[in-house]
Parts: C-alpha cells; structure tokens; sequence
C-alpha cells in the first residue's frame, strides 16, 4: 500500500468524516481539527485507528491538510491559518455554489481553488479534488473516479497516491485553472441529483475505449 505520510482534515462534517474513515482504513495516521475542540476528539475516537484531534488554527501535522469547510469559511481559514500552512499539500474539496444550485458564486475565469491558493502562503501547494464525489457513496469497497486538479506536479503526484490508497482512482484533469471546470461539474452532479437520477446516491464514472 503507498502512503503519503499523515493527513489533516480540517472539517468535521459528512465529507470529512467519509475520508477520514476511508484513510484510517488505508492505514494512514489521520489528523481531525475542528473550532470544537471536544467534537473533534470524539470524532477521532469513533474513528479509531490512532486518529487523534489537532487544535485549530495550529500548524496540521498531516503533509497533505485536506480542507473540509463549507466552501464560504475556506478562504478565511486558510488565510486565519497563515503560515502554519506554510510548505502544506492544501486539497480543496468545495464546491461554491448557490443556494437553489443555479450557479456558481464565484467570478468567471476563477475559481475557489485558485482563490483558496492566493489566500494561502506561496510554499504551499492547492490541489483540487474529491469535489465531484458524493461523501455519503464513499462506503468502503466501493471504487470511484475522483477528478484532481493542480499546477505542482509533485503535489498533485503526493495526492494521486492517497487517492490510490483508498481504493480510488485519481484521474488528472490538468492545472489548477481547470478547477473552475471541476466546480462546475460538482454544481452538474447536484443539479443532476435533483433533477435526471432524482437522489444523491450515485458517482462519476469514466471509461475509456480502444
């Protein structure tokens, strides 16, 4: 099994609990912070595994720190984190959309990675993924596609590889202006569940023919 070393999740909600189950499970030290110190701690001992609780606002141990926020607190807490997240992997996994689902709120030409990487220190590294992947169809065993977008080929290569470890395949998508397009794919998958499938209990999945 490759490992990229220990994971931060920042977040505590169902996103971030579904990774941090799947990462215990891949044998990855996993680090829980949350603004509620007591909750993160419970969350990390109903994980098990050796997962333990950080203190927010402090430098995560994990090399890769994966941002679990709604995506309106991402950019202020990466900015509130400073250079705690100096030489950090940062995944952004947000999708910034409205509330009725009928568009993105970010400008044209942008996106909320690219927004999340100016707010962050120039060491660190934004890599986009997870955000077109339900949390809840995350259930162990189940094998997804997950669309991932950065500009560091390292970084990107250091988060493939924690993908592949949870039993996921990473699909490149480019650099990280591409996350607008991955944003946008994460408001279709909304729209879709609402509309064409009628629920969120379904997954991208990419094939390839010869």
């Amino acid at each position: 099994m490759r490992k990229t070393g220990s994971i931060s999740i920042i977040g505590l909600g169902g996103m971030g609990r579904a990774l941090a189950t799947r990462a215990v499970e891949a044998g990855h030290t996993v680090e829980l912070i949350g603004r509620d110190a007591a909750k993160a701690g419970e969350v990390a001992a109903a994980l098990g595994g050796g997962a333990t609780a950080g203190t927010f606002g402090t430098a995560p141990a994990g090399d890769i720190v994966i941002l679990a926020v709604p995506n309106a607190s991402a950019v202020p807490v990466v900015a509130g984190y400073g250079n705690a997240l100096a030489g950090k992997i940062i995944v952004d996994i947000t999708n910034p959309m409205k509330a009725d689902a009928s568009g993105l709120t970010t400008p044209d030409g942008t996106s909320a990675a690219q927004e999340i990487a100016t707010a962050a220190p120039a060491s660190a590294h934004v890599v986009k993924a997870f955000n077109t992947v339900f949390g809840h169809v995350m259930v162990p065993g189940r094998q997804l596609d997950v669309l991932v977008a950065g500009d560091d080929v390292r970084a990107k290569a250091s988060v493939s590889a924690f993908i592949e470890s949870l039993g996921l395949r990473p699909l490149d998508a480019g650099g990280l202006d591409m996350a607008h397009w991955l944003e946008g794919t994460g408001l279709l998958m909304v729209s879709l569940a609402r509309h064409g499938m009628g629920d969120f209990n379904f997954a991208l999945s990419l094939s390839s023919h010869s």
